[in-house]
This record gives structure tokens, sequence and C-alpha cells, in this order.
């Protein structure tokens, strides 16, 4: 087998309280990836389609994850690479680490799979390393594994699947303004509180009961973010009213997507997550600001093999 195509999903990181731990993957929207083994140690980006990202292959994020795995393989292989974007870059929906992720699990399926889940997320976090600055895994680790995931580590690579209630459904809108996760970065605290930490952490402990256990009155208590969103929210036009309004319809919770513009906010069962849908339209409708809007279930798989 030396080709392989793929379909890699958009995922929400931070899911509220879990800044840079926890994230979950989404049915839609994503990306479509071709890649191909090559007899040469290299990689090449052949096709881009969708946006103007660069073609060089260490200046491109799905080049740089891939470039990470052969610094690990003494075999004379490498990959060349088309990708068929769908998730708009700075969407808060993770467009880099759909690119990231897509390319290390195809490559992997390549080799005859070498390499674990957690290798793979080790090398497509040097991708969000070039599109971020920092090297988080709380993307790419959902887009690998699927589902809701729990970094639970660093140093060393730690990170836990978490069981996904079934009736769990996501509406996440992308309002059409770009917020760079590096410039989101930047406004952030350097220190914090002791109490509001302690606060956070109970959240994330909260949260990650409550999937377990299927519990959405304390996922919704839980989806809760006293660190992180009070900054990063001013730069989000009709986030508070976003949020109340959907909660009014009957949402558990949400927040912001990753580090914005998109906002998600997570229901039990596909009618109210309809709900949340029409009171985020008609208040981006008035607010005059254009938008997209997904609506998913937690897609359990990640990435997908669509043909080879």
């Amino acid at each position: 087998m030396n080709e392989i195509r793929v379909f890699t999903p958009g995922t929400v990181a931070n899911v509220a309280c879990g800044f840079d731990v926890m994230g979950f993957a989404l049915d839609s929207p994503g990306d479509e990836m071709v890649v191909r083994k090559i007899t040469e140690k290299t990689v090449r980006i052949l096709k881009m389609e969708g946006f103007n990202l660069p073609l060089e292959a260490h200046k491109n994020v799905a080049g740089v994850a891939l470039l990470s795995m052969l610094n690990e393989l003494n075999d004379n292989v490498g990959f060349e690479v088309e990708i068929y974007k769908k998730i708009k870059p700075g969407s808060g929906i993770g467009s880099s680490a759909a690119s990231s992720a897509g390319a290390v699990v195809a490559a992997n399926k390549l080799l005859g799979e070498p390499y674990s889940n957690t290798d793979l997320a080790r090398f497509a976090m040097e991708g969000e390393r070039l599109a971020s600055g920092t090297a988080h895994a709380d993307n790419v680790a959902p887009a690998i594994f699927g589902g809701f995931t729990l970094v639970r580590s660093y140093h060393p690579l730690d990170i836990i699947s978490i069981d996904t209630p079934d009736e769990l459904y996501a509406t996440v809108i992308h309002p059409q303004i770009e917020v760079k996760t590096s410039d989101a970065r930047e406004i952030l605290k350097r220190n914090l509180l002791l109490k509001d930490a302690i606060r956070q952490w109970g959240n994330v402990g909260g949260l990650v009961a409550g999937l377990m256990r299927s519990d959405y009155e304390l996922i919704g208590r839980s989806l809760e973010d006293v660190i992180v969103e009070p900054i990063r929210s001013i730069l989000i036009p009709a986030f508070q009213e976003v949020k109340l309004r959907s909660k009014e319809v009957g949402a558990l919770g949400g927040g912001i997507s990753g580090s914005g513009p998109s906002i998600f906010m997570l229901s039990r069962g596909q009618e109210t997550a309809e709900k949340v849908k029409a009171v985020m339209a008609e208040t981006y409708d008035k607010v005059g600001i254009d938008y997209d809007i997904h609506l998913s279930k937690v897609n359990k798989q990640g990435v997908k093999i669509l043909g080879r």
C-alpha cells in the first residue's frame, strides 16, 4: 500500500475549563488528505486546495509533523501529500491540528502502524508548534484518538480517552473574523489567583466525571472557565449573548472553541442542539457578521480512512 486518503475532523479544544488539556472531535467540518509513500527521505506538499497555505514542507503544519516522524525513522522513506482543506485557518476549530493529525495517521498506516496514537500526537504537536508557537495537544489528541481526550501530562506525554455520552451534541458557530492562536495566547495572564486555579481544577474534574457517568447536569455545571474565557471573550463579538441565549433554550453550557473566534455549546439531544443553532444564527444576524454554523455529534473515531 503506497497511497491512502483520509478524512480528518475539526476539533474543539479547551472545552471551557480544560485549557490545553481537554478537547473533542467533531463529525463536521473536516479536511481530506491524500498521502503517498515514496522511496526518498523527504516530504513534499504537492497540492493545497481551499486556502492559500504554504507548500514548502517546513512551513506547512502537515509537512512539519511528517518531518518530525521521519526524524525517528531509519528507513529511506518519505511522503507526498495533497490537502483538500475545508476547515478555515484561524477558525478556532482545529484547522492546523486537522492537517497535522491527518498527515501522521495516514503515514503511519502506510508504514504498517509502527507508532502508537500517543507517538502520532507527539509528531502532530510539532505542526501546532509551527502554527501557534506552542506544541499543545488538546486539538491533535481528539483528532487522532477520537471522542473526548484529556492530556494528563505533557512531560511525558500522557493522553487519556474519555467516554462520550451517546446523546451529547455540539453546536459551533464560526463568526467570519480571525483570531490568531498566537495572538490569543499573548493576551493571557501570566499569574493566577490560587482561588481561581482551585475552581478551575474542580471544573475539570467535574467535567471528566460527568462525561464518564453520562451525567448531563454535572457536565453543564462544570463547563465554566474562570481563567481564560474572561480575557479572550472580549475578542469575540456577541459572545456573552450567544452563550446566555443558548442556555435559555436548553444548552448544557459551552464557551470559546480553542482560541476563538468560534463558540461551542453542548446539548443533550439533537432537538436542543437545533434550538441552539437557531438562536446563534439570530444573534449574529442581528450583529451583522457573517458566520458558519456546524451541528455535530461528538466524533468517536477521529481520523477516518476513506480509501487506499
